[in-house]
């Protein structure tokens, strides 16, 4: 069962500290205004925290084959984010609840459609104009301070403080989109506009059915976690998002965004009446302040459990870019 923090005011810290780790900043949920007022943490909790180097070695994710495309976007340099989902929930300002970066695509927002994808700007090369979002990390260490290039939301903002989601939002170091092949048959391409979700947003509500988080550090990736992972000194923070594999060979959608586009099984073969289709990668780097002081954004009642991590992909490369895609996973190059 998970502890919950009780705490003085926001952006307290705590007295405790983990071993080598510093000292752990934690954000309530309080009114402000109320000088030492007594509030209910939100979480992260301690327990949602683990030295990687307690994580022994073994799965690396979804197995792959050799070949491998790398769409190179960006890191959201131009700050792209908001709280909608136009995959999960269509023409919904602040469908989401919580804060996405989003690259590739200039125009992703809660009322995006295939056409208005298929006629925005990009931050990719090669004309790849796919929307690409994961919820935004953040930085909790003096929760509630500011900084003119990454502010932490006011209470009214969509997906902001009066949601939880509080603290300076962190810029990834580095983004890497990586399409990669299927280790036991060819790949074909996906189809344009083909909608993808992998993890669940509400997995500490909903159980693990749909869990897909990854989480680990540089230097460590033989080994994976689904808790925030505490890295030596200088390490960065990797978020591993892996993206289903085993397309329905029709439909570029479906009702729970997860029975068309479907996980391979352990081996990496595709289930019976699904054929591979590229399997995108994505993994996130951030430099995260010193010990349990960061976490993903989330739905209030998910308390910043890092196993709600999860990210939403839809494919708007045109034709002949994914013909080369398929074309370097299914010869084993690296492009």
């Amino acid at each position: 069962m998970r502890k919950r923090l009780v705490l003085a005011m926001a952006g307290v810290l705590l007295a405790g500290s983990l071993t080598g780790v510093g000292r752990p900043a934690f954000a309530d949920h309080c009114d402000p205004s109320v000088q030492g007022a007594e509030c209910e943490d939100v979480g992260p909790a301690l327990e949602d925290f683990v030295d990687i180097r307690q994580v022994p070695p073994g799965d690396t994710g979804v197995r792959a084959g050799r070949g491998s495309f790398t769409s190179r976007c960006g890191r959201n340099e131009n700050g792209h984010r908001n709280s909608d989902n136009h995959i999960v929930t269509p023409g919904v300002s602040n469908g989401a609840h919580h804060v996405h970066d989003y690259v590739g695509n200039l125009t992703t927002n809660g009322f995006s459609t295939d056409e208005s994808l298929a006629a925005g700007g990009t931050t990719c090369r090669f004309g790849d104009r796919s929307a690409y979002f994961w919820p935004v990390l953040r930085g909790r260490t003096g929760v509630g301070a500011q900084t003119a290039a990454s502010p932490s939301p006011s209470p009214d903002e969509p997906g902001g403080a009066s949601e939880g989601n509080v603290g300076r939002i962190l810029l990834a170091r580095s983004v890497t989109l990586q399409f990669r092949g299927n280790p036991v048959s060819r790949v074909v391409a996906m189809p344009r506009f083909l909608r993808m979700i992998t993890g669940d947003a509400k997995a500490a509500t909903n159980g693990g059915a749909n869990a897909r988080a990854q989480w680990t550090c540089t230097g460590f990736t033989n080994r994976l976690t689904s808790r925030y992972p505490l890295c030596p000194r200088g390490g960065l923070v990797l978020r591993v998002l892996d993206f289903p594999s085993c397309w329905d060979g029709q439909n570029t959608d479906s009702a729970t965004h997860r029975t068309h586009v479907v996980f391979p099984g352990a081996n990496g073969a595709c289930p019976a009446g699904t054929r591979a289709i590229p399997q995108l990668r994505m993994t996130l780097a951030y430099s995260v302040p010193s010990g349990p002081s960061f976490a993903v954004d989330s739905f209030p009642e998910q308390q910043h459990n890092p196993v709600t991590d999860h990210a939403d992909f839809e494919n708007v490369m045109p034709d002949r870019l994914m013909s080369t895609v398929v074309s370097c996973v299914n010869r084993g190059l690296r492009c």
